[in-house]
């Protein structure tokens, strides 16, 4: 039985413009070890699991950020059901070697994600502990087609919760769906469930939030992914001494507390520290 199943995310790499920088921005900050991959590339490993990867840019071109991949047995189909859907494929499947196939795409909104069929690696070892990834969550402004998108290409199932009060002092207020979606943020927020489960929380392995026009025209929709931490204000102070940015002070939601972060090449995530305790956190 594969590791992850159809449409889970899988993967999380970064492309930044000096990978050693980025190896030691998050060495220090996750405490990730690395191991050099092929050509300019580090994978990084929490307690010697894989957990995600670092790729030199080689176009100035392409954006400075996090990606995220969602899980396929049959990436040909799935590029097939993302032009039939409306979106766009921006790199065909190409084989990484023994590892497997990858492909990238664009949702109806632009959001960018990529697809991965599972050769010898299934995709990260560790997930939802410290150090690993937790969640991922799209930003849109075309909530409808968005949704309509990913249910189709995915087969997810969409729960969607109700909209309430913007967290304190949000900064640039980039922080506000997934969790912080879930804790009533922003203009509403629908959880992603695979298909053939019960949609809810329990569930989820993603979900969607929208761009207001409180955010200029320009601004991109975006794929947010999260990583898991033992104490978020730690971590968003060890962001900003290690040559990050803040975008999201730390704010509390019902599954624990979480930040959104630039780290010292301006890619964008958050952190969530989970509610496996009762001490205060200020």
């Amino acid at each position: 039985m594969a590791a992850f199943a159809r449409s889970a995310p899988c993967w999380v790499d970064v492309q930044l413009p000096d990978l050693e920088a980025g190896k030691r921005f998050y060495g220090e900050l996750f405490g990730w070890t690395f191991r050099a991959g092929e050509g300019p590339y580090a994978d990084a490993f929490s307690g010697g699991k894989l957990v995600a990867a670092l790729a030199a840019k080689q176009d100035g071109r392409m954006p400075t950020a996090w990606g995220i991949y969602f899980a396929t047995d049959d990436i040909v189909a799935s590029v097939a059901r993302i032009r039939e859907a409306g979106g766009q494929v921006i790199t065909e499947p190409v084989r990484a070697g023994r590892a497997g196939v990858l492909a990238q795409a664009a949702d109806p909104g632009g959001a960018v994600f990529g697809l991965w069929q599972a050769g010898d690696r299934e995709g990260f070892q560790k997930q939802n502990e410290p150090g690993s990834f937790c969640w991922t969550e799209v930003y849109t402004r075309q909530k409808d087609r968005v949704d309509d998108f990913y249910e189709q290409v995915f087969g997810f199932q969409g729960t969607e919760l109700s909209p309430g009060p913007e967290p304190d002092d949000s900064g640039t207020g980039e922080a506000g769906g997934g969790e912080a979606g879930a804790a009533g943020s922003g203009p509403g927020f629908r959880m992603w469930s695979p298909a053939g489960t019960e949609p809810g929380p329990d569930t989820a392995v993603g979900g969607r939030s929208v761009i207001t026009d409180a955010f200029p025209a320009e601004m991109p929709s975006y794929f947010l992914s999260y990583f898991a931490v033992e104490d978020c204000n730690s971590a968003a102070g060890n962001a900003v001494r290690l040559g990050g940015r803040i975008s999201a002070p730390p704010f509390d939601i019902p599954y624990g507390r979480m930040a959104v972060l630039q780290d010292d090449q301006g890619a964008l995530f958050a952190v969530l520290q989970p509610p496996v305790s009762e001490k205060a956190t200020e």
